[in-house]
């Protein structure tokens, strides 16, 4: 199947991938989508993601059809020497390295950024980390579940009335490939004002623990600490989904006009002018009697009536929606958000694409399914050089 190639703003650059499990390939197929050439490394042993069930075939899981697409698929095996020079040959014909192997790993393998630079000077070498070069913990393996413990992600939910918990999602690996995605664009814009490469760290616990600290540093921010530690609005249990006459509902004043024609949708302008809700950091000081009173209001109406007014108001809200039942939603619909597409060995599959779309395209295009474990070695093997009996030595070693 010939596969048709579109431009996307990183069109022309070309990225190894040496990474495994969610954080990486995430992060990777974020620059595939927006148009760089992405060859994945994979070791002769396939990544556990692609064996995860259901799947069609072997290799070809739920997981590995979105988070490997627009990309191609190199099986080496790094510690024999053909499996060296192909992936050292690679890397010379390639603007970006980016793995989440160990440094240690690494530079046993032969593949520290000083390795890599030797055979491209300007390369931009990322590294994701469980934790940065310089503490005590660096070097320490490190899983999302790991992440939220260590990053004070977990201990939030005590702030709510509970014990710690994780999030249900791998939030710390999501939000990781996000900051590995955009420091690498912005290193490939470095290198093309400057023409120099970079070398790059992203340590997951500092990613997370600087995200969750935008908000609730606050009083702590200053020094002597003035204030509170955290955002008193959304560490109240009473920021939650709200019942309506006949659902689920999100229904958020912010504004000073918001609750104005908030308690006028449920007759009690008496509240208007009330001195506790009257300025937003008199809400905030009030916020647990403030967010009792949105809970009790909100069954007095369905959540049609509620979406009617709010609507009108300029009231933030939304009906709570299943995860699962999210194509369904007829906003995520509408937008396409998520499409069936024909996998050419796995038949019909959901798509979900990038979010991010700019006036000459849509943010994700697939421009190559995700491919079979190594079903790409010798194609990408040849172009740079290699022999039919070099490829032959590869595969067979």
């Amino acid at each position: 199947m010939v596969e048709q190639r579109s431009a996307g703003p990183l069109d022309g650059v070309r990225v190894i991938d040496l990474t495994t499990v969610v954080m990486g390939p995430f992060a990777t197929r974020i620059l595939g989508d927006m148009g760089a050439d992405v060859i994945r490394i994979e070791s002769p042993t396939p990544d556990m993601m692609r064996e995860f069930d259901p799947k069609r075939s072997a290799g070809m899981s739920g997981f590995t059809l979105n988070l490997n697409r627009n990309k191609r698929s190199v099986v080496l095996d790094l510690k024999t020497d053909a499996g060296h020079r192909a992936i050292v040959d690679l890397v010379a014909s390639a603007d970006v390295f980016v793995s989440n192997l160990r440094p240690a790993a690494l530079k046993k393998l032969g593949l520290a950024d000083a390795d890599l630079r030797a055979v491209r000077p300007d390369l931009v070498y990322c590294s994701a980390v469980g934790f940065a070069t310089g503490g005590p913990r660096s070097g320490q393996a490190a899983y999302d579940d790991v992440i939220q413990a260590v990053s004070g992600t977990a201990s939030m939910f005590a702030w709510t009335g509970g014990e710690p918990a994780l999030v249900p999602t791998i939030l710390a690996d999501k939000i990781s490939a996000l900051h590995i995605a955009y420091a690498i664009s912005a290193s490939l814009h470095h290198r093309a004002v400057t023409g120099e490469g970079d070398t790059i760290e992203v340590p997951m616990a500092e990613v997370m623990a600087a995200f969750n600290l935008v908000e609730h540093l606050n009083g702590h921010t200053f020094e002597p600490k003035q204030g509170e530690f955290s955002y008193a609005r959304v560490r109240t249990p009473l920021r939650r989904p709200r019942r309506s006459a006949d659902g689920w509902i999100v229904i958020l004043p912010y504004t000073d006009a918001n609750y104005r024609a908030f308690f006028g949708a449920v007759d009690r302008a008496d509240l208007i002018d009330d001195e506790r809700y009257s300025s937003v950091n008199a809400r905030i000081r009030n916020v647990e009697a403030l967010y009792g009173l949105v809970e009790a209001f909100a069954g007095m109406k369905t959540t049609k009536e509620w979406l009617e007014i709010c609507e009108a108001a300029s009231i933030p809200c939304a009906p709570v929606v299943s995860l699962e039942h999210i194509e369904d939603d007829p906003h995520f619909a509408a937008v396409g958000l998520i499409e069936i597409d024909e996998h050419p060995t796995e038949g019909p599959y959901r798509v979900v694409h990038d979010p991010v779309s700019f006036a000459s395209r849509r943010g994700s295009e697939v421009r190559r399914h995700a491919p079979r474990h190594g079903a790409d070695t010798a194609d990408v093997m040849s172009a740079v050089g290699w022999s039919a009996a070099d490829i032959a030595e590869l595969t067979q070693s």
